[in-house]
């Protein structure tokens, strides 16, 4: 079973910075999980709450920056003052990072009320064209089906993932819909038969967000492909292998 670092390493540097996929890199991890927004002037940065309240010294919601005034917020400091030259990347300068410490990344495309999901997932797919990023080190996922429709169209080549809270009677046919390869669930929700069920259709499964050894030794006892953890360190103090 894999371990996926949520937003880098979440327990250890503040979320989805580069400081964050720094500490992936030291741990030896394979993967790692952020989550991708528009700025106002389109510009496609690594985030994940709406508001930029809670992990910058700034205030409001992301889409009504513009990157220049973004780049300068302080996005460190809430989770120590060692980190108060961190601030929030384009997705650009997040994946070239990656892809120089040969770490594969599950992006997630976050789409709140207002936000244009088309918009969202075109600029994600330019600049993957444009950067000539590894189809194979990227892996896509959203809560929101209309942004895999668009990556169905856009970035074929790049699997997809349905993220849900509670697995839905209707996985499997909006899996088909949608041509997605994972689905992802909330672990605490996961059954056994679920996930037999869904193994045993051929899917890969993946869990969030696993920070209980004994929670995650059950999940890969059920055949969890990968779950995202803020706390992978904990499980390779364990002797566990990254995966």
């Amino acid at each position: 079973m894999i371990l996926c670092g949520h937003r880098g390493v979440a327990s250890l540097a503040p979320e989805n910075t580069l400081a964050g996929l720094e500490q992936a890199h030291e741990l030896g991890l394979g993967w790692v999980e952020i989550d991708v927004q528009l700025t106002r002037d389109e510009k496609a940065v690594v985030a994940h709450d709406e508001k930029v309240n809670r992990c910058t010294d700034g205030k409001g919601k992301l889409r009504n920056y513009d990157w220049d005034e973004l780049r300068r917020l302080d996005a460190g400091s809430w989770f120590d003052p060692a980190f108060k030259q961190e601030h929030i990347p384009r997705l650009r300068d997040y994946l070239a990072r990656a892809q120089s410490l040969g770490i594969k990344v599950n992006v997630e495309l976050k789409v709140y009320a207002k936000d244009d999901a088309g918009q969202l997932c075109r600029k994600v797919s330019q600049l993957i064209d444009k950067h000539d990023f590894d189809q194979k080190n990227i892996l896509f996922s959203s809560f929101e089906p209309d942004c895999l429709r668009y990556l169905q169209v856009l970035q074929p080549g790049i699997p997809r993932a349905l993220l849900v809270e509670r697995i839905p009677d209707d996985w499997q046919a909006q899996l088909q819909l949608l041509d997605c390869t994972s689905l992802h669930c909330h672990h605490q929700y996961l059954t056994h038969d679920q996930a037999d069920t869904i193994k045993g259709s051929g899917y890969r499964l993946h869990c969030y967000t696993v920070n209980n050894l004994e929670r995650a030794a059950t999940l890969k006892d059920w055949g969890v492909d990968m779950i995202f953890t803020d706390t992978p360190q904990h499980y390779l103090n364990a002797g566990w292998s990254p995966g």
